[in-house]
């Protein structure tokens, strides 16, 4: 379908999403945030789509923010509607089940660091900026913000990032671990592109196993999380790609996974 402020396109089994709204430095206004639901929703239904790229269109920013402009207006009760409509996006990227990457050029700021933050992995250009600067405006994170980099960076971190609203540059969120990589702009796409690639050729059954393992993992106990593991390692053990990644291995070549 076409989208108004999203570009999709396909290379093979890697699908990039990107939001195409440069002029707005791809601010997530509530059209944005609902044609992004309807695309990762389309994504994970796809059999061919092994990985998803997630990426801003433009130089200056992967996502600037929200749209102020359209935020300005809301009553309580529109707020609320907006942060649970930006929070379930954000839900469904994290719990997809297939590996989200997050290719970070420019700003990641408020609801734009949200976005990257629920992403799986997250590559940044040395030029990215990233921060949660809604205190600035009256407001506090309304997409997951307090959550995810509590969880992601550490109380410290979040409250940081939170209560000063300043931006921080891409090799402290790395130092943060907000961010798995910080590459020269140059060399940003090879190093995106590479990652997919791998990520395409992986066992997707146990690539969606090792996502809900980790997700579970992250919010319950350590006994819950080894228990949550022991039946998805087991589970494994009875698909076609687990057979032929053993075999394959045995016989030195390398294995073709089918997704069964």
């Amino acid at each position: 379908m076409a989208y108004r402020n999203l570009e999709i396109a396909n290379r093979g089994a890697v699908r990039t999403i990107t939001v195409n709204r440069p002029d707005k430095l791809n601010a997530l206004n509530r059209e944005t945030l609902n044609e992004l639901t309807l695309a990762f929703t389309q994504a994970a239904q796809d059999d061919v789509v092994r990985v998803v790229v997630l990426a801003g269109a433009g130089e200056k920013a992967f996502v600037a923010g929200a749209d102020i402009a359209e935020m300005n207006g809301y009553t309580p009760v529109q707020a609320q509607g907006f942060s649970r409509t930006g929070q379930r996006l954000m839900s469904l990227v994290e719990r997809l089940g297939k590996p989200v990457i997050a290719r970070i050029q420019g700003f990641a700021l408020g609801g734009g660091m949200e976005l990257a933050m629920c992403c799986h992995l997250r590559v940044a250009s040395e030029k990215a900026k990233f921060g949660q600067p809604e205190i600035n405006l009256g407001l506090i994170p309304g997409f997951g913000g307090t959550q995810r980099l509590l969880r992601l960076a550490g109380r410290s971190a979040a409250l940081e990032l939170c209560l000063l609203g300043a931006p921080i540059s891409a090799q402290r969120a790395y130092e943060l671990g907000v961010v798995n990589r910080v590459v020269a702009p140059e060399a940003l796409d090879d190093t995106v592109t590479a990652m997919a690639d791998q990520l395409a050729a992986a066992a997707p059954l146990a690539a969606a196993g090792i996502l809900d393992a980790v997700l579970q993992g992250g919010e319950s106990s350590i006994d819950q999380g080894l228990e949550f593991e022991t039946q998805a390692f087991a589970l494994a053990f009875a698909t076609e790609d687990m057979r032929e990644g053993t075999t394959a291995f045995l016989e030195k070549r390398k294995a073709e996974f089918k997704g069964r």
